[in-house]
């Protein structure tokens, strides 16, 4: 396979800080003029988060078009159909070559989910335009999206807070 100029990250496993890690990364690229874009595969637009907030001060475009954890869900049916949804903004950007970075938050889920074709995923990821680049984030990334990956870290969980019974605290969670 022929590479391109662009990387490909993918941040997972069960530690906390993938999506928090790509909203660093996230920083850094608008600090250097590049026109980036975020998509949520779970998370909904109803949630207030700091990053969001960044984000649109920012000018980076931002899509939340999940709605929630899937264990919350009051209709999987429903939930599969928006992570779908998801993937085909998703798509339709990289393919656009518009965009110098990409960041499809928690799209791990979606594929182990089965809401989209993960031979889909990796085609897309591997035709994306020179310029283009991605990050990837959720737990369980598939081992052929690790190798079609240059970077891949997982965050693994010594302790959290939220396992001693401490709620997600706003500035540190969200």
């Amino acid at each position: 396979m022929e590479r391109v100029e662009s990387r490909v990250l993918i941040n997972t496993g069960h530690g906390k800080g993938k999506s928090s890690a790509a909203f660093g990364v996230m920083s850094r690229a608008w600090a250097r003029g590049w026109r980036v874009c975020v998509i949520q595969f779970v998370k909904s637009g109803r949630w207030k988060v700091g990053e969001k907030k960044l984000a649109d001060h920012l000018g980076i475009e931002w899509s939340a078009l999940g709605d929630g954890f899937t264990w919350e869900s009051e209709d999987l049916v429903e939930t599969a159909k928006l992570g779908a949804h998801a993937w085909e903004i998703a798509k339709a950007k990289i393919g656009s070559g518009e965009y110098d970075m990409i960041i499809m938050d928690e799209i791990t889920y979606a594929i182990n989910y089965g809401w989209i074709p993960l031979e889909d995923v990796v085609k897309t990821i591997a035709e994306r335009p020179k310029r283009t680049n991605l990050i990837l984030t959720g737990r369980n990334a598939p081992a052929e999206l690790i190798e079609v990956a240059d970077t891949v870290t997982e965050m693994t969980k010594v302790k959290h807070a939220y396992d001693q019974g401490i709620r997600a605290k706003k500035g540190i969670e969200y």
